[in-house]
């Protein structure tokens, strides 16, 4: 693997930014330079990479010259202002946000499932999935490679966490109620604080409205279901979703039907998924043993009986690592090759 030269990670300071710092070091990626950016409100901040210090840069008047490649998470509304300015000033961009996945110049990339698809972009930036859709993708490119999909049913199981710390202290704030146990067992009263970050309260709770809500889907639906699609290949796939919010602080899981062209076999399935890296086959997929983990867990795999074609497990992933800053770090592995 070559050099990556000078690597700029922007949105450093944030939940996924530190965890892309902590993968670069971890993986060893090569490079000559690193630097951090980050908005007005953090920039000036130092942080100790690899026993050294290294001051935030403001993004919004710093010098990109000299930055070769960019990993991106400060979203959407921002990278589109930042993005462009990174790739003028020489860089490739990995992007984190929903900002460019739907764009038809932009290959949205999971190493696992369409690595080549990197090489095609031609405005320089590459954008990385949803993270729930991200923990989906390994699994059902092998059932579409073994079996043909053809329509996907999707129930998510998605952490605070996919709401960022604003969600994850929400969350905390909630489930530090003193008197949270007799809501649950007697039906008393919580005093709760209206809920921010989320619809409802999430404590002892779930939220079947993950997203905003736009014509009957939420966002989270709707890009689980276009996402699939590009990522995959298949733009007639039948895909349909319900994103549900669970209180757990990391770790998306999602229970997935797949339908499929020829009658699929469980064993065939199991001995594919145990020769894919990026998928560990366990017992009991759950968020809690995902958390830190860089392949995706996935279990209770089984024939749906309501169908003739179909296939039914259940998958968890860490949605700040492999649903977002490991697949970004894979991604500029990629290029490095």
């Amino acid at each position: 693997m070559r050099s990556a030269g000078t690597i700029a990670v922007v949105g450093a300071t944030g939940q996924v930014g530190g965890v892309m710092r902590q993968i670069l070091k971890e993986r060893k990626v090569p490079f000559e330079h690193i630097r951090f950016f980050a908005s007005p409100r953090s920039a000036g901040t130092v942080i100790e990479f690899d026993g050294r210090p290294i001051e935030v840069e403001n993004v919004e008047t710093a010098d990109l010259r000299g930055v070769d490649y960019a990993v991106f998470s400060i979203g959407a509304t921002a990278s589109k202002i930042h993005a462009p300015r990174f790739v003028e000033a020489g860089a490739v961009v990995i992007d984190n946000s929903s900002a460019y996945r739907m764009n038809s110049n932009v290959p949205l990339v999971v190493p696992e499932v369409n690595p080549g698809d990197v090489e095609n972009r031609p405005i320089g930036i590459i954008a990385n999935p949803n993270c729930t859709t991200m923990i989906a993708m390994p699994p059902l490119a092998i059932i579409d490679r073994l079996f043909g999909l053809e329509r996907v049913i999707a129930a998510t199981y998605q952490a605070a966490s996919g709401a960022g710390k604003a969600g994850v202290a929400e969350l905390d704030a909630e489930l530090k109620q003193p008197n949270l146990a007799a809501l649950t067992f007697d039906g008393g009263a919580v005093n709760f604080m209206p809920p921010v970050k989320f619809p409802a309260v999430l404590a002892g709770n779930v939220i079947p409205l993950a997203g905003d809500l736009h014509d009957g889907d939420t966002t989270e639906e709707e890009k689980f279901v276009n996402e699939s699609r590009k990522i995959l290949g298949l733009s007639n796939l039948r895909c349909h979703a319900t994103c549900v919010r669970v209180p757990v602080f990391t770790g998306h899981s999602i229970a997935i039907v797949a339908e499929c062209r020829d009658t699929p076999q469980v064993e065939v399935f199991v001995d594919a998924l145990g020769q894919e890296p990026g998928c560990q086959i366990v017992d009991l997929p759950t968020p809690l043993a995902s958390a830190g983990v860089d392949p995706v867990l996935i279990g209770r795999i089984r024939s749906d009986r309501s169908s003739t074609n179909g296939i039914a497990f259940f998958v968890s992933g860490d949605n700040l690592r492999k649903g977002a800053a490991l697949n970004a770090i894979q991604i500029l592995e990629l290029l490095l090759q």
